[in-house]
């Protein structure tokens, strides 16, 4: 019988998902297990499987639409079945109109069976958490906005403009005296008057889902976790010159980063206690070391996790690295791969930045910021002022779950195993 295909909840608390591109078209067989359609989650772009087997009959929303869980973007029927078929499915089990040219009046019957439904996707209002608020705040009718955001969703841009909007109204209408500075759009709530846009003109990039949940993520990292932060400066000659020694074998080229994952993988196995997640009831110690690593990509930062560090060479750490940030960039990890993991790590050294500090990934409870290979003066173990290679750590921790203590002394053998990189091959 013919099957509603509906979108998936395909990322976890995901209310809404944005279907890319379908990969198969009307009138196209397929299979249980098999890609219907590319589906934007949070952070990545992923493939759409099926759990029935069809002819694809009808499909329902236009590529780049965001659609709600739940809503139906597909109609699939049997062999045997025809579009009819799909269209009464659609109408929940009743039958289309039925006449004696069905070449005619009963197509037209079913190209509005699908107008229907479609219209039931497209014509649902999308906006913001942000600007739904406002809008409920101000009493503006979100029927009268026109969207700007992806697929015509309505975000807080386009409130406050319809905000500035209903303020100017409001301007003409009254005499001009000091307290118009504050003009209420309701009687109970003022509002003040914004600053003109420049004169010189702007480009909107409307934002991602990937860019949506990066800024929510980071503003609840920041105002709700309690991050204090320790900064060392560690000696690298000795990793410098081993990472020299191995890439000139020609084998595989190791990066700074390779021995900093290492690194902070034994720090972890030393220290387990800052191997843990905070959560409401307890604090959640691992057994095994998970590291997120982060990774730039054109749409937003994402951490993808190498998992079980403690039992990987430092060749297979620089393997799974690549590997990882390759398909990152590409938007090909599954949420397993992206969602999760124990501690991070964020490396901006290779843009030259020489320190900073990175905001935690919750519920993660600390992540380690490295800064850039430099060479300074430095004192040495005889006293004498030296030429040296440096590179400055720093350790943003949760107060919640890790103490000042604690978190120093994880520090402190982070920089032990990178200033004696010999312990991190035995």
């Amino acid at each position: 019988m013919a099957t509603i295909i509906r979108m998936p909840e395909v990322a976890a608390n995901a209310t809404h998902a944005t279907l890319v591109s379908w990969s198969k078209k009307e009138g196209d067989t397929i299979a249980s297990g098999q890609s219907i359609a590319d589906v934007e989650t949070d952070k990545a772009v992923i493939e759409l499987n099926v759990d029935a087997n069809g002819t694809i009959a009808r499909l329902l929303v236009k590529n780049g639409t965001e659609v709600a869980v739940g809503a139906p973007i597909a109609v699939l029927i049997d062999k045997g079945e025809t579009i009819d078929d799909a269209d009464k499915l659609l109408l929940g089990g009743q039958p289309t109109v039925a006449t004696s040219s069905p070449s005619t009046l009963a197509n037209e019957a079913s190209d509005s069976v699908v107008m229907s439904v479609k219209s039931q996707v497209s014509q649902r209002i999308f906006s913001s958490p942000v600007a739904r608020l406002l809008i409920k705040q101000h009493g503006l009718d979100m029927g009268a906005m026109v969207g700007s955001g992806p697929n015509g969703r309505i975000v807080k841009y386009d409130v406050i403009k319809a905000i500035e909007v209903a303020q100017s109204v409001q301007v003409l209408a009254a005499p001009t005296t000091l307290e118009s500075t504050s003009i209420a759009v309701n009687q109970n709530k003022p509002i003040p008057i914004t600053e003109n846009l420049p004169l010189g003109g702007y480009v909107d990039t409307p934002h991602t889902n990937m860019r949506r949940t990066i800024a929510r993520r980071l503003l609840e990292s920041k105002s709700t976790v309690p991050h204090f932060y320790l900064t060392v400066e560690c000696r690298v000659d000795k990793l410098m010159h081993m990472r020299t020694e191995i890439n000139a074998q020609g084998h595989q080229k190791i990066s700074v980063n390779d021995f900093v994952v290492l690194a902070a993988a034994r720090a972890l196995r030393d220290v387990p206690q800052v191997n843990v997640i905070w959560t409401d009831d307890a604090i959640r110690q691992f057994n095994e070391v998970d590291i997120s690593i982060a990774v730039s990509t054109e749409t937003g930062l994402m951490t993808p996790i190498l998992f079980n560090v403690n039992s990987k060479s430092l060749s297979q750490i620089s393997q799974s690295v690549r590997a990882m940030a390759e398909r990152a960039k590409q938007g090909q990890l599954r949420p397993a791969e992206f969602q999760g993991g124990t501690f991070s790590i964020s490396n901006l050294g290779m843009y030259g930045i020489d320190e900073f500090a990175a905001i935690i990934n919750p519920p993660q409870a600390a992540i380690l910021a490295v800064g850039a290979v430099k060479a300074q003066p430095v004192m040495g173990q005889n006293g004498v002022v030296e030429a040296g290679q440096v590179m400055r750590c720093t350790l943003s921790v949760d107060h919640r779950a890790v103490d000042g203590a604690l978190a120093a002394t994880w520090l402190s053998t982070f920089r032990r195993y990178i200033e004696s990189p010999y312990l991190l091959i035995i």
